[in-house]
């Protein structure tokens, strides 16, 4: 899926007031170049794509942003729109087998509930994209999480530090219950919360010390979908170019809000302390 840069051009464009002739001298470009781009005559290079939207950027134009917006209004009832923070290009159908096994919930494809969050994912990739989605959700069997001990403990198991626990009949049956579905809704555990629940498993902090520590760095929610059934219900409805402007926006975002949830994780360890249990008490 290419990216809708003949729609998105004469958006800015016309947004900003500009002629063509105007939109080319302000970005460097001939006034040819965005005429046939627009007309959809040629395709985009890639130094045009990171002009144009570096350009609309920073005139305040958050195009993607806009763009989630529509999507969103123009959601049919029991259809849920998503977004996918995809490394590169998704190429071929959409499979639940091409992620990594040490994923949250193991092999699956992974979305996420808004642009912010999937932009924020991949922003420190140069080839990344966000991919707009349409779901929908009937006929399917859905499992929920939320920040709780069994979302903590099927991550564990997932992530690969629950090995001297995972013949546990509790474990087992939490990871029973994460496959008895065809797509999870459950919180983002990224890496820095894995790490507050590898203290959990490794002896550190209690069950409460944990939740709340991984409650102060709340990311949001994402869909994973385990069945083919669920990823059959997919629709790509568009693909986002990022510009570098965006990537540095969202990663300042990101590193700051890191900053912060670093200090709520202290606090919460501090608060809870000597509440809970501790995993060998959990899992005797």
């Amino acid at each position: 899926m290419e990216y809708n840069f003949s729609q998105d051009l004469k958006i800015i464009r016309e947004i900003l007031g500009l002629t063509q002739d105007e939109l080319a001298s302000r970005i460097d470009t001939q006034r040819v170049t965005i005429s046939r781009n627009e007309l959809e005559k040629t395709a985009p290079t890639f130094n045009l794509l990171e002009k144009v939207y570096s350009y609309a950027f920073e005139q305040n134009i958050k195009i993607n942003k806009l763009k989630e917006m529509f999507y969103i209004d123009e959601t049919r009832d029991g259809h849920k729109m998503l977004c996918h923070g995809a490394k590169d290009i998704i190429e071929g159908r959409l499979s639940v087998k091409k992620s990594r096994d040490n994923n949250d919930f193991g092999t699956g494809f992974y979305t996420g509930e808004n642009y912010d969050q999937a932009a924020s994912f991949i922003s420190g990739f140069p080839k990344s994209s966000v991919y707009f989605l349409d779901f929908d959700n009937k006929g399917l069997v859905e499992k929920r999480y939320e920040v709780n001990r069994d979302w903590m403990l099927t991550i564990a198991y997932y992530r690969g530090t629950l090995e001297e626990y995972e013949s546990h009949p509790i474990v087992k049956k939490l990871v029973k219950q994460s496959r008895e579905c065809d797509y999870i809704v459950a919180p983002i555990a990224d890496n820095r919360m894995f790490q507050i629940i590898n203290s959990f498993i490794s002896g550190e902090i209690t069950d409460e010390q944990c939740k709340h520590c991984l409650s102060a760095t709340n990311l949001g929610y994402q869909y994973v979908f385990v069945s083919d059934k669920s990823v059959n219900k997919i629709k790509l409805l568009e693909r986002c170019y990022i510009s570098e402007k965006e990537r540095d926006y969202y990663r300042n975002i990101r590193s700051s809000e890191s900053r912060l949830g670093d200090d709520k994780v202290k606090l919460a360890r501090i608060k809870y302390r000597g509440k809970g249990k501790y995993i060998d008490e959990l899992l005797k």
